[in-house]
């Protein structure tokens, strides 16, 4: 990585390119993930102002770039999908549960990283080395919290994935998370709108509600509505972000004071005592969303072990769930 700030100039070639746009020209590495969280950051600034992905530049203005990572270099790529095991070759195709000319969809593991850190070395990025490198090499389009299952979306190829991030940040995606949160929300269906800050780093780092003049707070907003009831200790919710902040779902049922069971960091004194022997109780089910090529993509995962563990402990059956929770929601507000 380069510890080097860059104050860089517009140009004539550059006039009416959106800000994304010109990254992607220069540091094409930079994938939409990684550019929003500097966006949101504003360590990307244009003329001295925060900017977003969809901001345009004009002749003249001065962009300033912050450290970026270096460019992956190819011989390491390939050194390390050589260090792949056939085990491991296996595992990451074995989660596949779509598969078309510009899409993967795979159900993700909870415990299982979507990206590396300093004291993570087994991800599914790395992982993706088993289709090939350059061009082979699908690529990432959103994150799911290491300990949340369910779909997460590949590109498999640059074009295919610049679509299906532009339909995240555009907020084309419908995704509907399935969780089992302690007690019984009151009304059984409704809308969190608390925006959130994060304090404290790395594995510290928690997101609490914020006021909305707040430095730092982000919006927040989530739709939520109830499928069925273990009396009243536990309620299996459907919840669906409206933004995609982090751990945006945990701490939105812990702000409306029900914790999602097995949560170590949002938990509150109830769901705690209900959660022993049970890990984060929180599952992807389902993304619609355009496809890149044409048409619409629809993705349901089945649910993971850990998930799985308190369906069957509070005698849920996932059967009971319609497709779309949301659909008679939807209807009752026109």
């Amino acid at each position: 990585m380069s510890n080097e700030v860059k104050t860089l100039y517009i140009t004539d070639g550059e006039d009416g390119i959106r800000v994304d746009r010109f990254f992607k020209r220069r540091w094409p590495h930079i994938n939409h993930v990684m550019l929003n969280k500097l966006l949101r950051s504003g360590q990307v600034r244009v003329d001295g102002g925060r900017v977003k992905a969809d901001t345009r530049l004009a002749i003249g203005q001065t962009i300033r770039v912050p450290p970026l990572p270096a460019a992956p270099d190819v011989d390491q790529q390939k050194r390390e999908r050589a260090m792949l095991s056939p085990q491991e070759i296996r595992f990451i195709r074995s989660l596949v549960i779509y598969e078309d000319e510009d899409v993967i969809a795979i159900n993700k593991p909870s415990g299982l990283a979507v990206q590396g850190g300093t004291k993570t070395k087994n991800h599914v990025d790395r992982l993706l080395s088993a289709w090939g490198e350059g061009l082979e090499r699908p690529r990432l389009v959103h994150r799911l919290d290491r300990d949340t299952s369910g779909v997460l979306l590949l590109g498999k190829s640059p074009q295919a994935a610049a679509r299906l991030s532009g339909a995240f940040a555009k907020r084309r995606a419908n995704k509907t998370y399935w969780a089992l949160v302690v007690g019984n929300p009151k009304p059984e269906e409704g809308y969190i709108d608390v925006p959130l800050i994060k304090k404290g780093f790395h594995d510290r780092e928690i997101v609490q509600p914020a006021e909305p003049n707040e430095v730092g707070a982000e919006a927040a907003e989530t739709e939520y509505v109830t499928i069925s009831r273990a009396g009243p200790r536990v309620t299996w919710m459907a919840l669906r972000p409206h933004t995609g902040r982090t751990h945006q779902l945990r701490a939105h049922m812990q702000a409306i004071g029900h914790s999602i069971l097995g949560d170590p960091k949002y938990g509150n004194e109830a769901s705690q005592s209900l959660s022993e022997g049970l890990q984060l109780q929180l599952h992807h089910r389902r993304i619609e969303l355009p496809h890149p090529t044409s048409g619409s993509l629809i993705i349901e995962a089945p649910l993971d072990p850990v998930i799985k563990a308190g369906f069957d402990r509070f005698g849920f059956d996932e059967h009971e769930a319609e497709n779309d929770p949301f659909a008679n929601m939807k209807k009752k507000k026109r």
